[in-house]
């Protein structure tokens, strides 16, 4: 558990900074609810977290489409069923796609663009009962690691943006974002942002 709620955290951390920092719109509205919200204390406890909405969608759109496991743990059945028309037999092995899910079209309106917005109209949450969004995976099969993640996620991100001003390096643009993922089941970024000098 501490592995699931450490490993993927770090991973969510850095997507979530380059989704923030390639969307200035987004970094300015996070950075003025915290200092709003926290006023001239040192650091962001949890207490401050819990009633920031915007924050909150930042946190629920980065891990639509960034998946702290895109692929997530295979299950296999256990009786005949069908599916949309399709016989599936006992003992077949599933595989769910959480990037998939959390990227498809049918679903969300423009869905590979960055847009924390669209989670505050709606209660579609992460915590395996809305079907859209299963970063974790869902309902009694979901992660044990998901609340330790999503706190060690929130209280970094939040100190991060609440304590320093966060912007694209000189003359880079939004495109030039290099955005390669290592291969293995969790998507830790291949190479750094800005490469050191």
């Amino acid at each position: 558990m501490l592995v699931a709620g450490t490993d993927t955290s770090a991973a969510t951390i850095i997507w979530a900074m380059i989704a923030l920092i390639a969307n200035p719109s987004a970094v300015k509205k996070v950075q003025v609810k915290f200092r709003e919200s926290v006023g001239e204390k040192s650091i962001v406890s949890e207490y401050n977290v819990q009633n920031l909405r915007y924050f909150k969608a930042v946190i629920k759109e980065t891990f639509r489409l960034y998946p702290p496991v895109p692929l997530l743990v295979a299950r296999e059945t256990m009786q005949n069923s069908m599916l949309e028309g399709y016989e599936i037999k006992p003992k077949t092995i599933d595989y769910v796609s959480a990037w998939a899910i959390g990227r498809d079209p049918d679903i969300w309106e423009s869905s590979e663009e960055f847009i924390p917005e669209r989670f505050l109209n709606n209660d579609i949450d992460y915590k395996s009962q809305d079907f859209e969004l299963i970063p974790f995976g869902a309902v009694r099969r979901g992660c044990p690691g998901r609340a330790l993640s999503v706190a060690n996620v929130e209280l970094v991100l939040s100190n991060l943006f609440y304590a320093f001003d966060w912007e694209l390096p000189r003359g880079m643009k939004r495109e030039d974002i290099d955005t390669d993922v290592l291969p293995g089941i969790i998507p830790h970024k291949k190479n750094t942002m800005v490469p050191c000098s």
